[in-house]
């Protein structure tokens, strides 16, 4: 019995030793690695090429190598010893499990298990958004909290204040997942969400544009399995999902902001400088170099570090990312927010490495400009840019121009040289300066702008011309959340104004607009209206890539045409208070043989052979037949 019982314990001893000195090894481990970015990558990629950036204290002190006989083609090391970039070749090696060995005097010091995952089916070929859409553009901390367990993260500092309009409300991912079908049955085909990636700021941190951690859902929207979820509700309604990405600029409060890789990771002058916001910089062959400097080097602001795309660990950096979230996430599209204030050449490299590896994913980058020669400069292919050999490979760019006209001309009752309706046709007189007049994001607001129903004072008639005009031009529609319902906001009193809460979206709310029980009697109004001229969209492909005509304004009418060699779509905007009638042999050249015309919106019939009558400040789609 004594030796059975020396031996019990000293096997419980020798266990307790091995548990202890794993313990410790895995500490050592944690201790040495506390970050690998990307977490993990996937085979079969167009770039075999794979940079991972292992980070921990004194890492670099440490040799490197990889098994599986893979080929480590770069080891990087930094002025910050916390960093190693090793760059290894993927190139006809399997989905697999890779193993990373550290040694330290030619003894081991630690080991990092790294994967290699299988790709989607037919990923690289993934179709993205295009002029068949329309495209919903939301604030997930504004639209619906599905959640409220994640309202605040013990993780991040700030907390949910529902008083506060420039606080956290509380809405996440889940609050869109239970509203999709709400989405759906508006009309829309493609999601664009503001960011979603961790963003720990002290305040405002609602808007997510100050990320902390590019790898990370923030956790008060929820988790990226959340996220991955969402993306797959979506493709179930074959709708798309498209990621809003930030190249310019992370917030101060990122990971690694506090702990630079280099020093010109971000630019510093030294210290922070503030851009000059002036754009023309970027192509005015007049312009100073300190002038062009600061317009791209400066700070947007002083919470967001600008980064140096200019610096190859950087600008590889965030390709990776973008690259890793649209494989991750099954992504369909980005937006990418102040593309223009970018390091020309290094934007121009990033943008080109993503649509290398997906020749179809279409890229919108946010060029606020108010001129098209310079807002064509930014898009791929552009004639203008080509005058300096430049190519951004940026496949669209967000049509501000006629945003402006949107802004201001359905006020403009009585037509002059400049105002009213020609506004609305200038715009389009300026497309043989685009490469892609198809690839423009038009929209008459968003989450930066003024609300179009508080300029217009809730004006559901001249309401109703935007939309008609948006669904029926060139171009992929956007619409911002809440438009739909006549929600307002006034951008003089603040961001925040114009960024209110989804009716409907927080259990208490009195006013539900997500359900047509909900809504209002002019909430049902905008809907319904918004919801049928977006559904009809869907059914025409005149006005997805089809020619156009348009003929200048007379008396405030606008009128232009949407054709392919099967369907034909006559588009008449009445700008006037008053009942106007057209004859219509100005349009004999566009109606040709047709005799009539069906209104889309009320199925009234129109003889097209003589005139047609239009009610003051309304519009008619007419599919000719």
């Amino acid at each position: 019995m004594n030796i059975k019982n020396q031996l019990t314990k000293t096997k419980t001893h020798l266990l307790h030793k091995i548990m202890l000195f794993v313990l410790l090894f895995s500490a050592s481990v944690n201790a040495q690695i506390q970050r690998t970015e990307p977490p993990f990558w996937y085979a079969g990629m167009h770039n075999p090429e794979l940079q991972i950036m292992f980070y921990g204290k004194n890492i670099a002190q440490n040799e490197v190598s990889v098994s599986n006989n893979i080929a480590i083609k770069n080891v990087q090391k930094t002025e910050n010893p916390n960093y190693v970039f090793v760059t290894i070749d993927t190139k006809n090696i399997p989905a697999s499990e890779l193993l990373f060995t550290f040694k330290n005097k030619n003894k081991v010091a630690f080991t990092k298990k790294y994967s290699l995952k299988q790709r989607r089916e037919n990923s690289a070929s993934r179709k993205s958004f295009d002029a068949s859409d329309m495209m919903y553009l939301l604030m997930p901390d504004r639209f619906a909290n599905g959640n409220t367990k994640n309202d605040s993260h013990p993780s991040v500092t700030e907390k949910e204040d529902r008083t506060l309009s420039g606080g956290r409300h509380g809405g996440d991912i889940e609050g869109i997942v239970k509203n999709l079908d709400y989405l759906q049955e508006l009309g829309v085909t493609a999601l664009w969400s503001t960011p979603m990636c961790e963003d720990n700021d002290k305040t405002y941190s609602y808007h997510t544009y100050g990320q902390s951690d590019v790898y990370k859902i923030d956790p008060r929207y929820g988790t990226n399995e959340d996220y991955v979820r969402l993306s797959a509700e979506l493709k179930k309604r074959n709708m798309k999902l498209v990621k809003d990405y930030v190249t310019n600029h992370w917030g101060a409060e990122h990971w690694m902001y506090k702990d630079l890789p280099t020093y010109d990771w971000v630019h510093q002058f030294p210290g922070y400088s503030q851009s000059n916001y002036r754009m023309t910089t970027q192509f005015d062959t007049n312009a100073s170099a300190i002038d062009a400097k600061n317009c791209m080097d400066g700070w947007f602001v002083p919470s967001m570090p600008d980064l140096n795309q200019s610096n190859p660990l950087v600008l590889n950096y965030i390709t990776q990312n973008a690259i890793w979230w649209i494989e991750y996430a099954d992504l369909d599209g980005f937006r990418v927010d102040t593309y223009s204030y970018n390091d020309k050449a290094g934007i121009s490299k990033w943008t080109k490495a993503i649509t290398d590896e997906y020749p179809n994913f279409n890229i919108v980058g946010e060029v606020w400009m108010h001129d098209q020669a310079q807002m064509s400069y930014w898009q791929k292919d552009s004639p203008i840019s080509a005058i300096q050999s430049y190519n951004s490979y940026l496949p669209s760019v967000m049509d501000f121009t006629l945003h402006d006209a949107f802004g201001s001309v359905f006020n403009e009752d009585k037509a002059s040289w400049n105002d009213g309706m020609i506004k609305v046709y200038d715009n389009f007189t300026n497309d043989f300066l685009y490469a892609n007049t198809d690839n423009l994001l038009t929209f008459v607001e968003n989450h930066d702008t003024g609300r179009f129903n508080h300029i217009y004072k809730n004006d559901l008639k001249k309401y109703k011309m935007a939309m008609t005009i948006l669904a029926t031009v060139r171009g992929i529609p956007q619409l911002y959340y809440g438009s739909e319902i006549g929600m307002s906001g006034d951008k003089g009193k603040g961001d925040g104004d114009i960024r209110q809460d989804f009716p409907g979206g927080w259990q208490g709310d009195q006013n539900n607009a997500f359900t047509k029980e909900g809504r209002t009697q002019q909430q049902n109004e905008y809907f319904d209206f918004t919801s049928k001229i977006f559904q009809w969209r869907k059914t025409n492909e005149a006005v997805h890539f089809g020619k156009m005509t348009h003929y200048i304004p007379e008396n405030n009418i606008y009128v232009y045409f949407r054709y392919t060699k099967n369907k034909t779509v006559m588009v008449i905007i009445n700008n006037n208070n008053e009942k106007q009638t057209l004859k219509t042999d100005r349009f004999k050249e566009n109606i040709g043989d047709f005799k009539t015309a069906k209104e889309v919106m009320t199925d009234a019939t129109f003889n097209l052979t003589n005139e047609i009558s239009i009610e003051g400040k309304s519009a008619l789609v007419l599919e000719l037949n």
